[in-house]
């Protein structure tokens, strides 16, 4: 079994995007930017964007996703009679 590459990339972005909001709290410059109402509106903008997408992708919205936890429900069901 292999991580998909958008589970890695989607993986990278929360990790950078969590670096840079600590390190906007301990009142460091991640981004090579004198102009702190920049720096914390990107740094804003990342943060919802990449918890916007972990969400996302870590919960069942799509037919198709709805479908499969159904079938893992019934599998998981199936090995609990065994």
């Amino acid at each position: 079994m292999k991580i998909k590459k958008s589970t890695i990339i989607r993986t990278i972005i929360l990790i950078i995007t969590l670096v840079n909001l600590i390190l906007n709290a301990i009142d460091k410059s991640p981004l090579p930017i004198s102009n702190d109402t920049v720096n914390d509106i990107v740094s804003s903008i990342a943060a919802v964007i990449s918890s916007l997408t972990a969400w996302w992708y870590n919960n069942s919205f799509t037919k198709p996703a709805l479908a499969a936890d159904e079938v893992m429900e019934q599998l998981k069901g199936a090995d609990d009679d065994a």
